[in-house]
């Protein structure tokens, strides 16, 4: 009788532990998705300040850029796209365009002394360069969350609890190839020796 007892304790305590792993965690995996959330949510905000000094490039850029139609309406297609993009990879995606057609713009720019010298274009021109630099902080962050994330939910035994709650692994926001070449270097006013 006395080893019935003892075996039932110990089987209601290890039902016990089993439970309280359980909870803790899943609990583990709501924070971690919830910081997840958190830090799309704030490159999210950066995004949309960016977007809302979009208009004010672009029109600034069309008085002296009258043979460029392509290059601002690249960035007003690439605009609209993100607008309608709804999930995370989507939205990166659109991003990933947006900044390309943000560079070519202010590549294009280079060669419209005019415009390089207009009070409002260089302040929205510093404004967005501000604004990519925060960008570029928040997307590591988020990535710092997203790895720990999905370390979390892969690590055994923690796998198990994952893929009955539905924890499944959430993508890195990675740089577009285009942005992983390098870029050439060219020198326009170039000293000669005599």
């Amino acid at each position: 009788m006395t080893g019935l007892v003892v075996g039932t304790t110990l089987l209601l305590f290890a039902v016990i532990g089993l439970i309280a792993y359980a909870v803790s965690t899943y609990n583990a995996f709501v924070r971690l998705a919830n910081n997840v959330d958190k830090a799309w949510s704030n490159i999210d905000v950066i995004l949309k300040q960016r977007h809302d000094e979009l208009p004010k490039l672009v029109e600034v850029c069309n008085s002296y850029m009258t043979h460029e139609r392509e290059t601002l309406e690249a960035v007003t297609r690439a605009r609209a796209v993100f607008d309608r993009s709804v999930t995370v990879d989507e939205k990166a995606r659109a991003e990933n365009v947006l900044t390309g057609a943000l560079k070519t713009l202010f590549a294009v720019a280079e060669q419209y002394p005019e415009l390089k010298a207009n009070q409002e274009f260089r302040h929205v021109q510093e404004r967005i360069s501000a604004l990519e630099s925060t960008i570029a902080d928040r997307r590591e962050f988020y990535n710092e969350s997203v790895n720990v994330y999905n370390i979390r939910i892969a690590e055994i035994p923690a796998v198990w609890v994952a893929q009955q709650s539905g924890y499944r692994p959430r993508p890195l926001l990675d740089v577009p190839q285009a942005d992983r070449q390098d870029v050439p270097l060219t020198f326009a006013n170039r000293v000669k020796r005599a």
